[in-house]
């Protein structure tokens, strides 16, 4: 699991790509995403266009970041995800707590009317 970061207006980018599964990758990807939050980043966007197979683990992942953020009066917006993810996520019940973005506009669009 390889991952990039960027703060462009306010809003965190976490672009993602390979396979979000339980691995020492992925779990240095959630430190060093803790590591950011510390700072004021209260909207992330995660773009997932690039990843090819997420399990339970990778699902927790985003649970996790989806409560850190609003527990920080934030907001998280999934970005572009597979055929494969969508149906994990509606299987899951998981669509119903995430906003999915098709683009990076519309994920910013989304992030900063959320919270006005």
């Amino acid at each position: 699991m390889k991952y990039q970061t960027e703060q462009k207006d306010d809003i965190l980018f976490i672009r993602l790509e390979g396979d979000l599964i339980a691995s020492s990758d992925t779990q240095q990807m959630i430190e060093g995403i803790g590591d950011l939050q510390e700072g004021e980043a209260q909207l992330c966007a995660v773009d997932l266009s690039n990843v090819r197979f997420m399990d339970s683990s990778g699902m927790g992942v985003l649970v996790s970041l989806l409560t850190k953020f609003r527990n920080r009066g934030g907001e998280l917006v999934l970005i572009k995800p597979s055929d494969h993810i969508r149906k994990l996520l509606i299987v899951t019940k998981l669509n119903a707590i995430f906003t999915i973005a098709e683009n990076d506009d519309y994920a910013a669009q989304f992030l900063k009317e959320s919270i006005y």
